[in-house]
């Protein structure tokens, strides 16, 4: 029960499965197995503070032996509550944004909210439309990781929100009222570039995703940031685009056909990352020896590809769990909103190397 003594749906999750059909009890037989008033079935499980202990024990006994079903979204609407969150992502595809939606949902089922997953695949005119639903489910509030930072559909959406919202990794306009989840995507970039730098390359490419969603242009501006504060003579460039091993590929070929190269390339995200070793491997150009590579999320992928790449980590599970704790935060206690920026951390592996001589990065397809 929550802290109002309210059954939520935890205590469901709970009660023992029925071998065969269920057959469905009633708060009669619920009263009569626990010896009470049907009107004392009713105050336990509303939450009436007028329950003794002992009263509350029996009945929420009797419930999970009959497995009694009550109507919870009745009792929520009458309560002004759902016990649910909607959440919005840009692409289930993606494993990076199904560990956010995990991370979500696992707190959110621990403090007893259901979660609606809803899927943009890429689209922002979904996001607007995600909203919309959501609002005419009247969920509690929702977690949003929407396409475009910069969408007028979606900030309009946002605006009429009457409910708490947490955006993860993007930053909507303040006037929106919205708490943020954040990623600090400079600090790993910074460590990254430094130790490129350091490693005596001159010349560093960025795959970056796009320029209207914070990822894509947090991480632009980084490098471009710690490649003017290393060493003189330094040149940094990128290509924005989706973030798609399609996009990936295209503009790994179109950096390496630079007719001054970078030696080091990052990878903007872990789908851009395939397109990205796709081209390599077309080019027979060599990581870890002909070119240095790193890329922007430690999946599975990172560690296993021979050689294993460096990374940029952030936890991506801790920043959809972090942002459930914000939302419920402002559920149960009507705060305000927050802004919470989680770290990312440089992993060096033996992908990145002292850059080769520039014409052996030049191999042809």
């Amino acid at each position: 029960m929550n802290r109002k003594g309210v059954p939520t749906l935890r205590d469901l999750h709970e009660l023992p499965l029925l071998d065969g059909p269920r057959h469905g009890a009633s708060m009669r037989e619920v009263a009569e197995r626990a010896n009470v008033a049907i009107s004392s079935v009713s105050r336990v499980l509303s939450g009436h503070p007028d329950v003794s202990r002992p009263m509350r024990e029996r009945v929420m006994e009797a419930v999970r032996e009959l497995e009694y079903e009550p109507h919870f979204l009745a009792q929520s609407l009458r309560r002004g509550a759902t016990l649910s969150v909607g959440m919005v992502i840009n692409d289930i595809s993606n494993p990076v944004q199904a560990e956010v939606a995990l991370g979500a949902e696992s707190a959110l089922r621990a403090a007893g909210y259901s979660m609606m997953l809803m899927n943009s695949e890429n689209d922002p005119a979904l996001d607007a439309a995600h909203i919309r639903f959501l609002r005419s489910r009247r969920v509690d509030g929702m977690l949003l990781s929407f396409v475009s930072d910069r969408a007028e559909q979606t900030v309009e959406q946002l605006r009429q929100l009457d409910r708490p919202v947490v955006v993860i990794d993007r930053e909507p306009p303040a006037d929106v009222g919205a708490s943020t989840v954040l990623v600090d995507h400079a600090a790993g970039m910074n460590q990254a570039v430094a130790h490129l730098l350091e490693l005596g390359h001159r010349r560093i490419g960025l795959v970056a995703g796009p320029a209207d969603v914070r990822p894509g242009y947090a991480r632009i501006d980084a490098m471009y940031a710690a490649v003017a504060r290393g060493r003189a003579g330094a040149r940094a460039f990128h290509l924005s685009g989706p973030f798609t091993p399609q996009f990936g590929e295209a503009a790994t070929h179109e950096l390496l056909d630079d007719a001054d190269p970078p030696t080091a390339i990052l990878a903007g995200s872990n789908l851009i990352l395939i397109g990205c070793l796709r081209a390599i491997e077309r080019r027979g150009v060599r990581v870890g020896r002909d070119l240095s590579l790193v890329a922007c999320d430690d999946v599975p992928l990172a560690e296993l590809y021979s050689p294993p790449l460096s990374v940029i980590r952030r936890d991506t599970i801790e920043l959809g769990r972090t942002a459930a704790k914000q939302l419920l935060r402002r559920l149960g206690d009507d705060t305000g909103p927050e802004r919470t920026l989680l770290p990312t951390t440089f992993i060096p592996r033996s992908s990145t190397v002292p850059p080769a001589q520039p014409a052996d990065a030049k191999a042809q397809p």
